[in-house]
């Protein structure tokens, strides 16, 4: 049986061609804020025009506010924006990070925080600073226990394609912190895949901070697993990147670490292989199925695997995780090859009682 209920569907429409990578915050008064990538129309591919909305909750997720647009792209005079990530900081102010394209070569982490609950926001201050293509995955950046920022980034080179340049689809992870709260950042990487026949190498990382204070970051790859690196020094050196037990495709996993310091991780785990099904049509379908499990606060012992979704024609992925009293909520990318032609354009929310996890 699938785990909770759907809140929240966002279909490709006319003037929004894909609703996609989105985060989550609870306010002051409780409310739960959404802030999401929206396309316009025409094109549903990352370099096509985007903004970021929101939508609120006032009852725990269970109904939403129209969307309002948060950051246009015109306020940084920029192709897009896209690829929220929410967090409340310690001071109790909420940053917001996304993503500011400009061109091939020009794809930056940029930070915004607000002071009056979302509200508003001030001004854009970069955090990748460094000329290049820098890929944040949504709902990625950490506070750790110390108040340091982290941001987990994968740069590719610009290269010279068919019709013009392009980014080279090859990646390395770099770390980006800071400890005066966003002001100032310094950079730790890269980190590569040692393997020169992958195509890819490491894509769209992630990283979470354990019980203990170990941090334990991860990331995409065509080895048909995600490969996990880790950091005993609060993100300033970490391990030899080597493959973790998450079997997957070349697909994102997202992993929090909840109240009870227990882990929830969300991901494909079937990884790509010559025999595996090939969905019918779409660009990224058939990643799936969907599915969840709870770790232990040492990331040693795993429950069950959840099935979230399993459609063999559809595709899941770019999950955000958040916490609730009483649930989860998860929010993904959950477009059907069939229906809409590409899994990135449909963003669902499902919330799931804690009682579900396990």
């Amino acid at each position: 049986m699938t785990p909770g209920q759907v809140v929240l569907e966002l279909a490709p429409e006319p003037d929004a061609s894909r609703h996609s990578e989105g985060s989550f915050a609870t306010l002051d008064d409780g409310t739960v804020v959404f802030i999401w990538s929206r396309f316009g129309a025409g094109s549903h591919l990352d370099h096509a025009a985007a903004c970021l909305v929101a939508a609120r909750s006032g009852d725990g997720g269970l109904t939403w506010t129209e969307p309002e647009v948060v950051i246009d792209r015109a306020d940084e005079d920029a192709q897009n924006v896209m690829s929220a990530s929410l967090l409340r900081l310690a001071d109790g102010r909420i940053a917001l990070w996304y993503l500011r394209r400009h061109s091939y070569d020009d794809l930056r982490a940029m930070m915004r925080i607000s002071t009056d609950e979302a509200r508003s926001w001030g001004p854009a201050r970069c955090c990748t600073p460094g000329l290049g293509y820098h890929v944040v995955n949504n709902d990625r950046v950490i506070q750790l226990t110390s108040g340091r920022l982290l941001i987990p980034t994968a740069h590719h080179r610009a290269v010279e394609g068919p019709d013009g340049p392009e980014f080279s689809s090859w990646g390395s992870v770099h770390f980006a912190r800071s400890d005066d709260l966003g002001l100032s950042w310094q950079e730790s990487g890269p980190y590569v895949l040692p393997f020169p026949s992958s195509r890819f190498g490491l894509q769209e990382p992630g990283v979470v901070e354990l019980a203990d204070g170990r941090l334990w970051a991860w990331a995409r790859t065509d080895q048909g697993t995600q490969w996990e690196m880790w950091s005993h020094d609060e993100g300033i050196s970490w391990s030899t990147p080597q493959p973790s037990p998450f079997a997957s495709p070349r697909s994102p996993l997202s992993m929090k670490r909840l109240s009870d310091d227990r882990l929830l991780a969300v991901w494909n785990p079937v990884a790509d292989s010559p025999g595996r099904p090939q969905p019918r049509q779409g660009t990224n379908a058939g990643r799936t199925p969907l599915v969840l499990s709870i770790a232990d606060p040492t990331a040693q012992r795993w429950s069950t695997q959840l099935v979230v979704e399993d459609d063999p024609d559809s595709g899941y992925c770019y999950t955000a995780i958040h916490e609730l009293d009483d649930a989860v909520l998860l929010a993904y990318c959950a477009g059907s090859a069939i229906h809409d032609g590409n899994c990135l354009t449909r963003l669902r929310i499902r919330r799931i009682p804690k009682v579900g996890l396990g």
